[in-house]
């Protein structure tokens, strides 16, 4: 289906307004908004060709140019803390070199598959973490990041993929206890892979 024929199809379950029907998702438990009043924004056509994302070139590329402190590295790899955060812990893995993920190296793949368990497997270590959840949308950066949410224990009701939306609701987590969750990552990840952590 091209763009026209998708944005043609989608039109066809709106309203005069070109809004869409609210989702399923709406009615699950761990949404974080009442459905009434809730409206969907219209669905706007489609823009082709699309915008360039930041870092596509990689002379220009923020990631590439000045990047965060990483709270762990090694000569591939990056990970580093974002923040302030509703959530316990939010951290990105960064690839040193400019690579998005459909053109990473097999040898960076391999690398990136066994960093994912690792980082996921320090933070649900953390006592007060009951989940790690992993994501990478890729559309407003051309430099490969993946995201770990850190969801705490015993709150179910932020289970799943609105995690991301209940960070931004809830008050951001002290600094010194997200500091000292991040210390703890980087050095199961520095004892697990062989590389440093921050000093």
């Amino acid at each position: 289906m091209n763009p026209e024929e998708f944005y043609t199809r989608a039109m066809r379950a709106a309203d005069a307004q070109g809004r869409l029907p609210l989702s399923r998702m709406t009615a699950w438990d761990v949404f974080p908004f009442e459905q009434a009043g809730l409206r969907v924004v219209p669905l706007a056509p489609p823009v082709l060709p699309e915008p360039a994302r930041s870092g596509e070139d990689p002379a220009e590329c923020p990631a590439c140019t000045a990047g965060r402190a990483p709270a762990w590295s090694d000569e591939h790899w990056r990970l580093s803390a974002l923040g302030p955060s509703g959530a316990p812990l939010i951290l990105m893995l960064e690839s040193r070199a400019h690579y998005d993920l459909p053109d990473l190296p097999d040898d960076r793949a391999s690398e990136l598959g066994l960093l994912v368990v690792r980082i996921a497997r320090a933070i649900e270590s953390l006592p007060h973490i009951a989940r790690a959840h992993v994501s990478r949308w890729g559309d407003g950066g051309a430099h490969l990041h993946v995201f770990f949410f850190a969801r705490p224990a015993g709150f179910a009701q932020l289970r799943g993929t609105c995690l991301a939306i209940w960070d931004d609701l809830l008050p951001a987590v002290p600094d010194s206890q997200r500091d000292a969750d991040v210390a703890a990552v980087a050095e199961a990840l520095a004892r697990w892979h062989g590389s440093r952590a921050r000093a």
